[in-house]
C-alpha cells in the first residue's frame, strides 16, 4: 500500500479535524517508525501549506505547481491529497496547534529533528513560488519555526537558502560567521553536503519526490561554498 492510499485511509476517518491525524499517526506506527516518519512528512507538508495559503489568504498557480515539485502525486491518489488539503483549510483548529501535534512526533529530540527542518524547507519553497515571501507568509513561517524548536541562528540559515543566490549571505546559506578560517569552512560545506545527499534524506523518511527540492537546496549549499571560495583567491 502506498503512503498515498495510506494517508487516504486516514482522512476517511478524520471527520472531527486534521489535527487527528497527527494523533493517529502516532498511534497506527508507532511500531513502524521508518513508515510514520514518511506519511507524517507527507500530511505536515500538505496539511501545513494549506494552512499557510489560508493564512495568506490566496493560492496562486505558482504555489500549486511548487507543491506539486515536492510531491509527484499519482493521478488516481490525487483525490486525497486534494481532500486532505480542503481538510486543513476547513478544520477550525489553528496551525499553531497542529504544528505543536507534528513536533511531538519528534519526541525530546525536537531541536535536532531532521524532518521538522525538511518541513520548513518546503513550506518556504511553497512561500516563495510568486517570486516574493508576503509578510503574512514571513509571520507564519516564523512561528511555525518556534514551535518546532528551529532557533534564530538555524532559521537565518533556512531563510538564506531561499533568498536569491546572488542577493543572499554566501556563509548564512552555509550558516557559519564570517571571518572563520577556510579550512572551517569546507569542513562546514562538506558536512552539509554529506546531509543532504539523497540516500540520507531518504533514509530519514522523506518520500521520494521531495528528493528534487533537496537536490535544489545542495545546489545552494554548492554555488554558496563556490562563491566563498572564488572571494578568498581573490584576497
Amino acid at each position: 500500500m502506498s503512503i498515498w492510499e495510506r494517508i487516504g485511509e486516514f482522512v476517511s476517518k478524520a471527520g472531527a479535524g486534521v489535527s487527528d491525524l497527527a494523533e493517529a499517526l502516532r498511534v497506527v506506527f508507532g511500531g513502524d517508525p521508518e513508515l510514520r516518519r514518511r506519511v507524517a512528512f507527507s500530511v505536515a507538508m500538505i496539511a501545513l501549506s494549506a494552512k499557510m495559503a489560508k493564512a495568506d489568504g490566496v493560492v496562486t498557480q505558482d504555489e500549486v505547481r511548487a507543491f506539486q515539485q515536492i510531491f509527484s502525486v499519482p493521478p488516481a491518489e490525487a483525490r486525497n491529497v486534494a481532500r486532505l488539503y480542503d481538510l486543513a483549510q476547513a478544520d477550525i483548529a489553528g496551525f499553531e496547534a497542529y504544528a505543536e501535534k507534528m513536533a511531538r512526533l519528534c519526541g525530546s529530540g525536537r531541536p535536532n529533528c531532521a524532518m521538522l527542518e525538511d518541513i520548513l524547507d518546503g513550506l518556504f519553497h511553497i512561500a516563495k513560488a510568486d517570486g516574493l515571501l508576503h509578510e503574512r507568509e514571513s509571520l507564519y513561517l516564523r512561528r511555525v519555526a518556534e514551535i518546532f524548536e528551529i532557533g534564530e541562528e538555524h532559521y537565518r540559515t533556512i531563510l538564506a537558502r531561499h533568498v536569491d543566490i546572488g542577493l543572499a549571505d554566501p556563509y548564512a546559506v552555509l550558516g557559519i560567521a564570517r571571518g572563520r578560517p577556510f579550512d572551517e569552512v569546507r569542513r562546514r560545506y562538506r558536512k552539509l553536503v554529506a546531509d543532504n545527499h539523497p540516500d540520507r534524506l531518504i533514509g530519514r523518511g522523506l518520500p521520494a519526490e521531495f528528493i528534487a527540492l533537496a537536490t535544489t537546496r545542495l545546489a545552494t549549499i554548492n554555488t554558496a561554498y563556490e562563491m566563498i571560495e572564488r572571494g578568498m583567491r581573490q584576497l
